[in-house]
């Protein structure tokens, strides 16, 4: 039931049990009429459209935002491009049936934040993808932390992700592994909404790391 219409037909109850008290009873074609309008009430509020369940967009979605080689700045929660220049964008099946077949791709979660959940196996670096340039401290940083978790191979793959599609955090750090020269480099566009949308479990993670 509607919670107005709810909230009027228990008053208008109130009223009625009011007034039996003080009279005793209800004269009976008044009975009849305070029947007859709890039945509207009911009935019109079962026919009441329920609100609609919000909608994720598609990860294929298109806000025709053209791609930029340029580290997105503030702000970075807004529509994303289709397109990375030098990476390749993915799907969620599409990361879903890399992660099934070795060698495993490394995963990079940029998303900000002090506690987290993240896809199982998936480094968390919050700030990889702020920064100015890709001369600046957080591309140096970024460049160890990649030289290391691949052995020094540029061909490793490597996927960078934040928390949907209108997150520029993933787009920049993924520009960032481009420019340090890996060459297989993906961007999961649909993020952490879209891993957990299609039933997929996400793990804790309490500190930066893995």
């Amino acid at each position: 039931m509607n919670g107005t219409n709810d909230m009027r037909l228990r008053a208008f109850c109130q009223r009625m049990n009011d007034s039996t008290r003080r009279t005793g009873s209800l004269p009976t074609r008044f009975s009849v009429f305070v029947a007859k309008c709890a039945w509207v009430l009911i009935m019109t509020s079962a026919c009441l459209p329920s609100p609609a369940p919000a909608q994720i967009p598609s990860e294929d979605h298109d806000w025709t935002v053209p791609p930029t080689s340029q580290l997105r700045q503030p702000p970075y929660s807004a529509p994303t491009p289709l397109v990375i220049p030098g990476g390749l964008r993915i799907t969620t099946p599409e990361l879903s049936a890399m992660l099934e077949v070795p060698p495993l791709p490394i995963l990079i979660d940029v998303a900000s934040g002090n506690e987290h959940v993240t896809l199982q196996g998936a480094y968390w670096l919050p700030g990889a993808g702020r920064g100015l340039n890709f001369i600046d401290d957080v591309q140096g940083s970024l460049s160890r932390f990649l030289e290391q978790v691949t052995e020094g191979n540029r061909n490793r793959a490597l996927v960078f992700f934040c928390v949907n599609l209108e997150c520029w955090l993933s787009y920049n750090a993924a520009l960032r592994a481009v420019s340090a020269g890996y060459t297989t480099v993906y961007w999961y566009r649909g993020g952490l909404v879209a891993w957990q949308s299609g039933g997929r479990r996400l793990v804790p993670m309490h500190q930066p790391g893995r």
